[in-house]
């Protein structure tokens, strides 16, 4: 039977048999024992399905990435320790030393780092583009050694759309997959497979967990792209691996591909594993990720038209806005709602800005995002400290953006908040 999202936000991934627990259980592990030798050395050849490791598999985490496969309509997926964690598996997954992919530049701060910064250390090179070229000028940045392409349904924290239809075609016309971080949309907004892209993550840290309770992230492969198609591009998934007595992923596993071999080998080796507790809290948030998500939607909405109309604004970002630039992109792929951040600038000097943060009662200053409680952050004055005006205008971060994450309380109270806040200035 098939299932409405709300369903099986509740409902996936694990279904209790006669007389076992109806909560899905906390399987607090290392390891799992075996009667027979050869049993324990099929599952380490990968000839047979079971569990031996906490760091590579765990029935708790198993359940709780099989639900979100199939909210996003995924055909396999795997918990990892954090949504960094996640973004770096993705890309590393197929890319190598002497290797190329593109990415939007307007994503996550940490992310941008990951790419542009840390795996440049490995030997892999990213080009950040501006999401908002056209498709001709895009398609000028790919080189025989692209892999892959990165991008996110809504940037954070400048809240842009991505435009699907144009990446997913770039990706494809060029024979890589298209990879999307969908943490702030969510599978309850969007689901980005269903318009193009191969492989979502996300920061389960965010709306997913929703308390401010863990860190985590997850990967979901849709099973569409065909890796055999263009084996040249990857050995790894398309070539024996020596490491499993000469395995080839794509031909052995089939849709099971892409996440199996980051299973084996990246988290063998790298062990960015997620606590079963983590992700028991991780599934608490998720069932009742649906009806959240309305409410910081509805919060967001009402905020963002009282900020709007506030003549102490300089402007507001927020694509739920109808006269947003990319409000009809919004109503296109997230035609329920795009998600409860939004961001703002002020008239006014920066220090007036550290008076309005400071001076909010409800609204607390963190460097947290998507969670219950409403949240805000200055980028300039905090995550992209160290950056220039003009650096930050580059990064797609305009100096005075603030970035404000509305939680699940009344909306009018946070406006109230807002408002006394602004009367400081």
């Amino acid at each position: 039977m098939s299932y409405n999202i709300e369903t099986k936000c509740v409902q996936s991934g694990y279904s209790p048999k006669n007389g076992e627990p109806r909560q899905m259980p906390i399987i607090q592990s290392t390891t799992f024992k075996y009667s027979t030798s050869d049993e324990m050395g099929r599952l380490f050849d990968l000839e047979a399905e079971g569990y031996f490791y906490t760091r590579l598999q765990n029935p708790t985490n198993d359940m709780v990435a099989a639900k979100i496969c199939d909210m996003e309509g995924g055909a396999a997926a795997m918990l990892t320790s954090s949504g960094q964690a996640a973004n770096f598996f993705a890309v590393f997954n197929i890319c190598e030393a002497g290797d190329h992919f593109i990415s939007a530049s307007s994503i996550y701060g940490g992310t941008y780092n990951l790419f542009g910064v840390t795996m440049k250390k490995m030997g892999i090179e990213c080009t950040f583009v501006d999401q908002t070229l056209p498709y001709e000028e895009l398609a000028k940045y790919f080189r025989p050694n692209t892999k892959c392409v990165f991008g996110e349904t809504l940037t954070n924290p400048t809240v842009n759309v991505l435009d699907f239809e144009k990446f997913a075609r770039l990706a494809h016309d060029h024979g890589v997959p298209l990879i999307v971080d969908n943490t702030f949309a969510t599978p309850i907004n969007c689901r980005p497979i269903e318009h193009g892209a191969d492989i979502v993550v996300h920061s389960t840290t965010k709306y997913m967990d929703g308390h401010g309770t863990h860190i985590g992230g997850c990967i979901v492969d849709s099973g569409n792209f065909d890796w055999m198609a263009h084996a040249d591009k990857y050995p790894g998934l398309c070539t024996p691996d020596d490491s499993y007595h000469g395995i080839t992923y794509a031909e052995k596993f089939g849709k099971g591909a892409y996440i199996t071999k980051a299973t084996a080998q990246l988290m063998r080796d790298l062990g960015c594993v997620q606590s079963p507790q983590n992700a028991f809290y991780l599934n608490l948030g998720l069932e009742s990720l649906a009806c959240r998500v309305r409410q910081h939607c509805s919060n967001a909405m009402k905020v963002a038209g009282y900020l709007k109309n506030n003549d102490r604004v300089a402007w507001v970002k927020y694509p739920g806005l109808e006269d947003d630039p990319e409000h009809a992109m919004a109503e296109k792929y997230m035609p329920n709602g795009t998600c409860g951040v939004l961001c703002f600038g002020l008239k006014g000097t920066r220090e007036e800005c550290n008076r309005f943060m400071d001076g909010l009662k409800l609204a607390t200053i963190e460097t947290h995002v998507a969670d219950s409680h409403t949240c805000l952050l200055h980028p300039a004055s905090h995550t992209h400290r160290q950056m220039s005006d003009e650096q930050l205008k580059e990064a797609g971060v305009a100096p005075d953006l603030i970035r404000f994450s509305c939680g699940l309380e009344n909306a009018d109270d946070i406006i109230a908040d807002i408002g006394q806040a602004l009367a400081l200035i």
